[in-house]
């Protein structure tokens, strides 16, 4: 029985018939690991685990490596299945297996033996006493045979994703300047070294990124376009093979380096070796160019001399794309698709108000075009205003909300109390800091799916028992103060917004 949204329950008779909706029952379970596990584990571990079926009281969940489903076979399983059993007291068993390999499915049963953590690519990890729980290693791919180097072919660069296809805009013009000039830079050195793009999903960062790479590629220069996970894996499977030195000298030998996603580099060892492979490459003027969802002074996983190499150069923010933008991308991909579907049309008015309704990026504009092609192709039928609100309904009402981190509560609260971040993560106790530091705890947990103890990691420290106090405090305080329960409520809009 397939997992597609709502699912008719034809078991063994377990639940007595009817119907179970299995999807949002996991949707429920994905909130729940998030929210328990904090966000850096669940983005590391869970972000990929997906439910596949639900037959007989087994529930069966697909990862796309071999190493994520041992990973979580090994550390994570008995809690996976309790979560689900809370949710969908059928479920008594889970499965993993690997996406795409037609491999069958190997089950764990929870209380079976499993894979010792002490064994595999990362065992020599463990014994130096260092936790690595990697994100980025865990959706990479599987190594394509042992090279006795480790595996530097790098991510392959998309065809599709050159400058030329890049649609250049109010938000993302200066990047898309610094990268042609560092794409296309002949001289000595390198240019803005490091050159760091930063942006949310779907706004174009990983687009340049491509279109450097064929551009330097081009100009005859020896590129590597890695994403960080692609990066981590390397590492791992070379100190597996004994052959972490030389992997590290042809990392080392290249005159271009790209690096994606750079915010999922975790565990101590591969983070010193990612720090020391960014210092020889810039060191040795040989350009490097990085890209994360955030800027280099955010990324508290990583040591402050790492980060402060990475904002050494040049720092650019891809900020979010504004209508003319979205029109003129969703005009392109609009030209793109009648080049091989002639007969496919969208009048200015329904473009124009499919780029209105969809904001929050690139990639739903590219689902919205798909939408109205598979409507105009299946059915024969023109696309109207009508047909377009239809086909794009869930893009509109169940986009994800905005994240929020953190350290924006952090800069927004001290702004408006006038006083700085650094007060609010100090140990001072005046009033005029102790109200803004509670007040941004409380919007801490109101607004973000972390922890106590996690909030309390980000206040500089603190145990979680602090954090408790000042969130109960604030609420009681909105309660008796209308006043400050107005700011509070302010804040709040403006975070969301």
């Amino acid at each position: 029985m397939r997992v597609d949204g709502t699912v008719a329950s034809d078991d063994d008779g377990s639940r007595g018939g009817g119907n179970t909706d299995y999807g949002s029952a996991w949707a429920r379970v994905k909130r729940r690991l998030r929210a328990e596990l904090g966000e850096d584990v669940f983005a590391s571990w869970f972000a990929r685990l997906e439910l596949d079926a639900v037959t007989g009281g087994t529930a069966r969940l697909t990862v796309p490596t071999r190493f994520l489903k041992s990973w979580i076979e090994s550390h994570y399983l008995d809690r996976v299945l309790n979560t689900f059993k809370s949710e969908v007291a059928e479920v008594a068993r889970i499965e993993v297996g690997v996406r795409g390999t037609g491999a069958p499915v190997r089950p764990v049963a929870v209380g079976a033996s499993k894979a010792s953590p002490a064994s595999g690519p990362l065992a020599r990890l463990h014994a130096t006493g260092t936790p690595v729980p990697v994100a980025a290693v865990a959706s990479a791919p599987e190594p394509r045979g042992a090279d006795g180097g480790g595996d530097l072919s790098g991510t392959p660069l998309d065809a599709r994703l050159t400058f030329a296809s890049f649609v250049i805009g109010r938000s993302n013009a200066l990047a898309h300047a610094a990268a042609e000039r560092v794409a296309h830079h002949q001289g000595e050195g390198a240019l803005y070294n490091p050159l760091y793009l930063h942006a949310g999903v779907g706004l174009g960062k990983t687009h340049l990124l491509h279109g450097i790479g064929h551009a330097a590629r081009e100009a005859g220069r020896r590129v590597i376009y890695l994403t960080a996970d692609r990066f981590m894996y390397g590492f791992v499977n070379a100190l597996k093979t004994q052959s972490a030195l030389a992997y590290k000298e042809r990392l080392r030998g290249i005159d271009l380096l790209i690096l994606d996603d750079v915010q999922f580099i975790q565990g101590k060892s591969i983070q010193a070796e990612f720090g020391h492979t960014i210092n020889a490459l810039i060191d040795a003027g040989r350009q490097v160019v990085v890209a994360s969802d955030r800027p280099p002074t955010e990324l508290e996983a990583l040591e402050e001399r790492v980060r402060s190499r990475l904002g050494g150069g040049l720092v650019v923010e891809i900020t979010a794309l504004d209508e003319a933008l979205r029109v003129s991308i969703l005009s392109a991909r609009l030209a793109a698709v009648r080049a091989s579907h002639p007969g496919f049309d969208v009048s200015p008015q329904v473009a124009a108000y499919v780029a209105r309704a969809i904001t929050a990026n690139g990639r739903d504009l590219e689902g919205a075009v798909n939408r109205l092609l598979a409507h105009a192709t299946l059915t024969g039928t023109a696309v109207t205003m009508e047909t377009a609100e239809s086909a794009i309904r869930d893009l509109v009402k169940n986009r994800e909300p905005k994240r929020i981190k953190i350290e924006d509560i952090q800069k927004l609260v001290a702004s408006r109390y006038n006083v700085s971040r650094s007060d609010i993560l100090s140990e001072r106790r005046t009033a005029a800091v102790v109200k803004p530091r509670q007040i941004a705890m409380y919007l801490s947990k109101v607004l973000t799916l972390r922890s106590l103890p996690e909030i309390g990691r980000r206040f500089g420290g603190r145990d979680h028992t602090t954090v408790l106090h000042a969130v109960r405090k604030i609420e009681k305080l909105i309660g008796e103060d209308s006043v400050l329960g107005d700011e509070v409520e302010l804040l709040k809009r403006m975070l969301q917004d």
